[in-house]
């Protein structure tokens, strides 16, 4: 693990550990770092969050004082820079966005020239460059960079959406939650486009309210407005819009487990499923496997985190993977979890198949989960402990073929994650205490979260 950029970019709470001078540093690594034979040229996208607009400022002013170009696509999604990185050959593409975390965090996503998580080794460069007293090159005169509006790249990309879709959505109903966040404009934009009666939530962004309450980690809103207002289908993201979580015409959730269900049933009976296989993570529910052996169709389990869904698909030519929470990727058209797309594409199982959601979805039968988010003082200690390591293994020889046990670390947090999925909430619960309570007796634990 880097010791700034976790999965998921450089996160933090903004001013405190991301501060400025961070942001500062990695432009000016990075206008330096792809300037060194050309001028080089880096696209930025941000999300809504207060602060996001200050680190947008701060890494222009690196990036441009090193010499190379920032092309700004403003308020966007996180699968609209990748794209964009990609389609219009820029040398990288910063997003910044904290994703599903509250306003008072930010993040700095780094994405290469193909539209993928950045690689490691220039992560690893970065990461010295800030722990170092290095000075880089200034430059000066006409070889300042300039910073140039790039709003048009945003809307280019809601035409690639557009392009994506096989039906009119004419007469179908469908609820939109933008989380306040990135896809407060374009996911209306585009199912509108597509001829649905479209109905938004949370799309007045202030700053401070971005997933305050609302998509894809409050689906509990959506739930409620879907039921209330007879929609054919709802679709929550969070703030970068790069998940998404469905609810069906019932007000059911349906989450990424659910998501990689319906459309990976939707490939297989339409021979779509080259490899005829699914990418899940360790994350995934044991139902999803049951359901998956029952229509003949492989799967493979990675770490958490869509950057090791996308390189296992990338290195076995699998085409559909993804996460329980709504990171899902279908790598025929993009390189990264795309909440829009995947509503999208769920859209076309719905419509191919002429059945509601909850038809998609009643042979998926969900095993009960006990997620608790257990804070400690250092990860590997906790997670290496040699109590903590007996009463996991005690766990899973219990829990047998019937269900099963996992510990892991955060990757942005000190903290660990219990889960245990059973065939009962009750078991679930008592196997995911009996562990925390060991956690605790080792004077390992600072807090637990549900």
């Amino acid at each position: 693990m880097s010791k700034y950029f976790g999965t998921d970019g450089f996160r933090g709470e903004a001013n405190v550990n991301l501060t400025v001078d961070h942001a500062f540093r990695v432009g000016r690594f990075l206008g330096w770092y792809y300037g060194r034979d050309h001028k080089a040229q880096i696209v930025i996208g941000k999300d809504t969050r207060r602060s996001s607009y200050m680190f947008e400022s701060a890494l222009s002013a690196g990036i441009t004082a090193s010499g190379a170009d920032v092309c700004l696509m403003h308020v966007t999604t996180t699968p609209s820079v990748s794209y964009i990185a990609k389609t219009d050959e820029f040398d990288c593409g910063i997003m910044i966005s904290a994703s599903h975390n509250a306003f008072q965090d930010n993040g700095l996503k780094l994405i290469n020239h193909h539209g993928e998580k950045m690689e490691q080794e220039v992560i690893d460069a970065i990461e010295e460059y800030l722990d170092s007293s290095t000075e880089l090159p200034y430059a000066t005169g006409d070889n300042i960079g300039r910073v140039i509006d790039y709003a048009s790249g945003r809307n280019r990309y809601i035409g690639y959406l557009i392009t994506l879709a096989t039906h009119s959505y004419k007469d179908m109903r469908v609820a939109l939650d933008c989380a306040n966040g990135s896809a407060w404009m374009i996911a209306k934009s585009v199912f509108e486009a597509l001829g649905a009666e479209t109905y938004v939530i949370n799309n007045m962004p202030n700053g401070v309210n971005i997933n305050a309450g609302c998509g894809s980690t409050h689906i509990e809103q959506l739930q409620k407005f879907v039921v209330e207002n007879h929609m054919d289908v709802g679709f929550a993201f969070d703030g970068d819009a790069d998940r998404c979580l469905a609810v069906d015409e019932k007000g059911n959730l349906v989450d990424g487990d659910g998501i990689l269900y319906v459309y990976g049933r939707h490939m297989k009976e339409r021979d779509k499923l080259v490899t005829n296989t699914v990418v899940t993570t360790v994350m995934s529910n044991f139902g999803l496997y049951k359901a998956f052996e029952a229509l003949g169709i492989d799967y493979v389990k990675t770490d958490v985190g869509d950057k090791y869904v996308y390189e296992n698909m990338r290195a076995n030519g699998h085409l559909i993977g993804g996460e329980q929470s709504g990171h899902i990727i279908f790598g025929k058209y993009a390189n990264t979890g795309d909440g829009i797309l995947t509503a999208i594409k769920l859209m076309q199982a719905i419509l191919s198949r002429k059945m509601p959601l909850s038809k998609l979805t009643q042979d998926f039968k969900i095993y009960p989960q006990v997620l608790k988010n257990v804070r400690v003082q250092d990860k590997d200690t906790a997670l290496n402990d040699f109590s903590v390591q007996n009463v996991v293994r005690e766990v899973a020889e219990k829990l047998g073929d019937q269900g099963r046990i996992l510990l892991r670390k955060s990757g942005t947090e000190p903290v660990l994650r219990v889960m245990v999925e059973a065939p009962t909430h009750e078991m679930c619960e008592e196997n995911v205490d009996a562990i925390i309570e060991v956690m605790k007796q080792r004077g390992l634990v600072t807090e637990v979260k549900q």
